[in-house]
């Protein structure tokens, strides 16, 4: 007598799995070029607002902490996330990693490679970088919906066509 495997149950909305859509390459790279982007301006804002010189040389000795930083950030997302099921453009927790390995890491490798780290600096930079960093990670959700929006409607930004 041969046994019949019973039908599995089916499934309703709250026993399905959630899919996440999952990133794409292109967008996983246009979100790290605007990361390093905004690292670059606030190392150049830095620089310029303590009217230093040696426009680019300065600019690459005072910005590759943060950006070796910002590396780390993105590792620890890709690594940590993809086992977790983060998505990698949002604020929480992956843009809350990024701008951590990026202040922390900019910080510490401020301080091997003897450039320093005042209080004051480190406070500056924190409020800086998270409003670079987290800001438009904040924004870029609901633009892209809106963007995204009218796109499927057939219709433009604002609806009209």
């Amino acid at each position: 007598m041969t046994r019949r495997a019973a039908a599995p149950a089916p499934r309703t909305a709250t026993t399905a799995p959630r899919r996440r859509t999952p990133t794409s390459a292109r967008a996983l790279v246009a979100a790290l070029v605007v990361d390093a982007a905004l690292v670059l301006v606030f190392a150049a804002v830095g620089r310029r607002s303590h009217g230093e010189a040696d426009a680019l040389a300065g600019l690459a000795h005072t910005a590759w902490p943060f950006l070796a930083g910002l590396a780390a950030g993105w590792l620890l997302v890709r690594a940590l996330g993809g086992r977790r099921g983060w998505r990698p453009l949002a604020v929480v927790p992956a843009g809350l990693v990024v701008w951590a390995g990026t202040l922390v890491g900019g910080h510490l490798l401020r301080l091997a490679s003897g450039q320093g780290s005042a209080g004051s600096f480190v406070v500056v930079s924190a409020v800086v970088l998270a409003v670079f960093l987290l800001g438009w990670r904040l924004l870029a959700g609901p633009l892209a919906r809106l963007l995204g929006s009218g796109r499927a409607s057939g219709h433009g930004p604002r609806g009209q066509d």
